[in-house]
């Protein structure tokens, strides 16, 4: 019996072990890319790209590898963008204290949000996520400290840890970069953790988990939190970037964009949400003269892609990949 199973047990091993070097290699190259990019790419743009594509990232996780459909992630993204905001400018705070008051917001409201909507399933549960986002865009849009309808503007860059200068974009890059690189690497190995394989588990079939004796609720509302402390994360790096929190961040079509970014990618991927938003910022900066007709656009793309790419486009090429692989094999 030994000798027969070990070249079965060998096999997906040594595929494994491959497929993690290729991972590893790629991540090298891609934080090489990065850290040269602003030298010839305006960094704003690219700042604006990482927040988006941590933004993904982040609803990816409860999408794509939990199996829950959030209409009101906006919330969280928004939600943060302000605490950041006023923490900073009316506080007086330090951007680093401004990120973390965004951060904890947004992990509380995700508290509160899951302990709501995390009983309801599918329609229901993403009808829920809506409810409730649209109640939290209303609030902001009449609270005294969110501005209104002009939001909290020219929101200072004061000195990181009282140290680093990011009123020089070039600096911000290189901050808003280690911040998405946490963000994702967080991410990352909260996937390929065992707290990870159950959510997946959840995911295929999820009374199989709880009949294996796994608690899915808690599962999914630890996800859900984690999910909205990311998001809050996102939020709150562009705060710096862009200096703005605008009731643009709380709106629905937000939550519509980061489920656009992350279909388009490549859902339950790790870097299609990353390319979903790269794709969807360049539209919408280098073809923002076209006016509302952008929108169009990115309906047509959004048609296309999932009529022709049902698995995104990153989830595509893994797919030919594999196929080639097994071609291969046999």
């Amino acid at each position: 019996m030994s000798s027969t199973s070990s070249p079965s047990a060998g096999v997906p091993a040594a595929t494994a072990s491959g497929a993690s070097s290729l991972t590893v290699i790629f991540g090298i190259l891609a934080v090489g890319v990065m850290l040269v990019a602003p030298f010839g790419v305006y960094p704003v743009f690219l700042m604006k790209v990482m927040c988006f594509a941590l933004f993904a990232c982040a609803f990816n996780l409860l999408l794509g590898f939990t199996g829950l459909l959030s209409f009101g992630h906006a919330m969280f993204f928004g939600g943060s963008a302000y605490i950041c905001a006023h923490t900073i400018k009316v506080m007086g705070l330090s951007p680093e204290l401004g990120i973390l008051a965004g951060v904890a917001f947004a992990a509380f409201l995700g508290l509160l949000t899951g302990l709501l909507a995390i009983r309801r399933q599918g329609i229901y549960f993403a009808m829920v996520t809506l409810a409730l986002a649209q109640m939290f865009f209303f609030f902001c849009l009449q609270a005294p400290f969110t501005g209104g309808e002009d939001g909290l503007q020219a929101v200072p860059r004061r000195a990181l840890f009282g140290v680093i200068d990011i009123t020089k974009d070039i600096n911000l890059y290189y901050v808003v970069l280690a911040i998405f690189l946490f963000g994702f690497l967080v991410i990352y190995r909260t996937i390929h953790s065992p707290f990870g394989q159950v959510l997946k588990a959840i995911r295929e079939n999820e009374p199989r988990a709880i009949s294996l004796g796994y608690r899915a609720n808690q599962y999914k509302l630890l996800a859900f939190v984690l999910s909205a402390a990311l998001s809050g994360l996102a939020g709150s790096t562009k705060v710096l970037v862009f200096q703005l929190a605008s009731l643009t961040d709380v709106a629905w079509q937000m939550s519509g964009e980061v489920i656009l970014m992350t279909l388009v990618g490549g859902m339950g991927t790790i870097l299609g949400p990353i390319v979903g938003a790269a794709v969807i910022v360049t539209m919408q900066n280098y073809l923002a003269g076209l006016g509302e007709w952008v929108l169009v656009i990115q309906g047509v793309i959004f048609v296309l892609a999932v009529s022709l790419f049902r698995r995104g486009f990153v989830g595509e090429i893994i797919a030919i990949a594999q196929q080639m692989k097994a071609r291969k094999a046999g």
